[in-house]
């Protein structure tokens, strides 16, 4: 703990730390929080899972009270994500309780809308937080620190207007903490037009290379399931992530591996706030062990202990494949990256190994048995002025890809 207090960190947020078993800050806490402390804006270059949120939640929670309105604004790109960072704020908060808010769509607005009269601190997505804007029901006139977490998939994600619409809404005497994966020319670009003097601070990447074995299979396109099952059946393996392209096709294989006897859930922007609360609480609870998605919806989503990451189809954009091996292979542990390539992958592929510096080997393709994957859609039509659903399979092809 006495790195922690040496930080400048005072003793209430002390005790919350300590209080999560936290011995020691990772390099980001360390090169951070006395520079946020401080109160200079920063933009640092720090992957999910570095610990970059009890960095600018030690600014936060030292120097909010309660009671005095809004004062800190946290952005992030995804409902999961705001959660979480709003519940980690919770916590460190255990010993100086604020009222933090988490913020965002996908759920009724008017519990949100009491909420806010006495929060101290929000947490939230920009669609939401322009929707309370222009309601009325948000103020930021008392903003005294603006968070920007995970920027880069903010942009990514096409919120980059919502961004500058609710930054102009803030404070001009405010503090801005900017957190992104990578420092685009974009997130450069708004860090000198909305920032002071903003101090750059990049930290080594959170995967260790020396930990992670990268490695693909080539496959024929109908043998790519029955190469996922194998691999899933037969790795010594913990929790795994397996990632596809498509919302359908995440359903798809979902609900393949499971009738195969593999206790795997599905989560994607498909599904409501609820469903995927519940998809992640099975998730960490163990009742599920292999969660297939996509990127926007595992993009922030804090989860350890991942030892295997599947690419079931390659990323169409080349840093997702970063993004995604980036779950395993972290705090000192081994962790496995398998990407499956079938004939229509060979271009996304390409870009991957052309785009980021990676050391991928070919591994030779095991003994397979064909296992048949069925994919089924609900078809709705209308006859007689009445809506019928019937159930359409194909077990040969899947149009969604």
């Amino acid at each position: 703990m006495d790195k922690f207090k040496n930080l400048g960190i005072s003793v209430p947020l002390l005790k919350s730390i300590k209080y999560e078993h936290f011995d020691n800050p990772t390099e980001i806490q360390e090169k951070t929080i006395p520079l946020i402390l401080a109160g200079k804006d920063i933009i640092a270059g720090s992957a999910t899972g570095s610990g970059k949120t009890l960095a600018f939640a030690c600014g936060i929670l030292q120097n909010a009270e309660k009671g005095k309105g809004i004062q800190a604004l946290i952005l992030t790109p995804t409902r999961e994500l705001a959660e979480q960072v709003a519940g980690a704020l919770t916590k460190f908060s255990k010993f100086n309780p604020l009222k933090i808010m988490a913020i965002y769509g996908g759920v009724g607005i008017s519990q949100q809308i009491r909420g806010l009269k006495t929060a101290d601190v929000v947490v939230g997505t920009p669609g939401r937080i322009l929707d309370h804007i222009n309601r009325k029901t948000i103020k930021f006139d008392k903003v005294e620190t603006l968070v920007l977490d995970e920027a880069d998939r903010m942009l990514d994600m096409g919120f980059k207007e919502d961004v500058v619409q609710i930054v102009n809404k803030c404070s001009v005497d405010r503090q801005t903490l900017l957190f992104s994966a990578t420092i685009s020319k974009d997130i450069a670009k708004l860090g000198r037009k909305y920032m002071n003097e903003p101090i750059h601070v990049q930290v080594e990447s959170y995967i260790d290379a020396t930990l992670l074995d990268q490695i693909y299979y080539r496959v024929q396109d109908n043998m790519k399931f029955s190469l996922l099952l194998h691999l899933l059946k037969n790795e010594n393996s913990e929790l795994i992530m397996v990632f596809c392209n498509t919302k359908r096709y995440t359903d798809t294989i979902a609900k393949n591996l499971k009738s195969s006897g593999v206790k795997a859930r599905a989560i994607h922007g498909g599904l409501t706030q609820n469903q995927r609360n519940n998809v992640m609480k099975q998730f960490h609870e163990g009742r599920a062990d292999v969660l297939v998605c996509t990127d926007v919806a595992a993009r922030g989503l804090d989860i350890n202990g991942v030892s295997h990451v599947y690419n079931y189809d390659i990323p169409r954009e080349s840093k997702q494949y970063i993004h995604r091996i980036g779950r395993t292979a972290r705090a000192g542990k081994e962790g496995k990256a398998i990407s499956i390539l079938s004939r229509k992958d060979n271009d996304n592929f390409k870009n991957v190994l052309k785009f980021n510096d990676v050391t991928i080997r070919e591994e030779k393709l095991p003994a397979l048995k064909k296992a048949e994957m069925k994919r089924s859609v609900q078809v709705g039509i209308k006859h007689n002025n009445k809506h019928i659903s019937r159930k359409r399979t194909n077990s040969n092809r899947h149009k969604n890809r």
